[in-house]
């Protein structure tokens, strides 16, 4: 069975869905959570432009490239480990669709920190940016969909109205149970959407 995971980051982890085909039919193949950030590691790992703030500009720009590789090293580690398990169950995993915010403007690192709210965004889009890493480094077709625009895409991917793919996606959530808030139902949508994308 050809498999799409569909991710939702938050600070330090992210929501995890996987979605395939039975004969046709959409299914649930996994859900969960992914740890982004290496235990010991959350006091700074989880907002690192604010972990670097107010310090002086070498050890600052130091902390951030240290926030942004352990992102990347443990997002790496994470999707490998999904794909790895997948396999063992004879399961390839072909895509990853992943929910991203708005694009960061070309901010050096000394004007994010200059600024609190421009902080928040680039906290907001280290870890889906290494989930994208993550998933191109696996070999993944790598699908980032914005937030804002994600049932847009389902519906255009899908070529299904709105009605259809909200009963869809209850029915994910139906038959894998609790917990499934608008985190699992966001990486679901994005898991469909990759593995539409991939001709699955």
């Amino acid at each position: 069975m050809d498999v799409a995971l569909g991710l939702r980051a938050h600070a330090g982890w992210a929501a995890l869905v996987a979605l395939g085909r039975d004969d046709g039919a959409l299914a649930l193949v996994d859900r969960g959570r992914i740890a982004l950030i290496d235990p010991g590691e959350e006091h700074w790992a989880r907002q690192p432009y604010h972990a670097a703030h107010g310090l002086d500009r070498n050890a600052a720009h130091d902390v951030v490239r240290r926030g942004i590789d352990s992102a990347h090293r443990v997002a790496l580690r994470e999707v490998a480990r999904v794909v790895q398990h997948a396999a063992a169950r004879e399961r390839r995993v072909c895509a990853c669709g992943v929910v991203v915010g708005a694009a960061l403007p070309a901010w050096s690192t000394d004007d994010i920190l200059a600024v609190e709210f421009r902080m928040q965004q680039a906290e907001g889009a280290l870890f889906p940016a290494a989930l994208l890493y993550a998933a191109e480094a696996c070999d993944l077709a790598a699908v980032a969909i914005p937030k804002n625009r994600l049932l847009e895409q389902a519906m255009d991917a899908l070529h299904l109205g709105g009605a259809a793919i909200d009963a869809a996606i209850g029915a994910l959530g139906r038959s894998a149970g609790r917990p499934w808030a608008s985190d699992q139902k966001a990486a679901a949508l994005a898991a469909w959407i990759a593995l539409a994308r991939t001709g699955s």
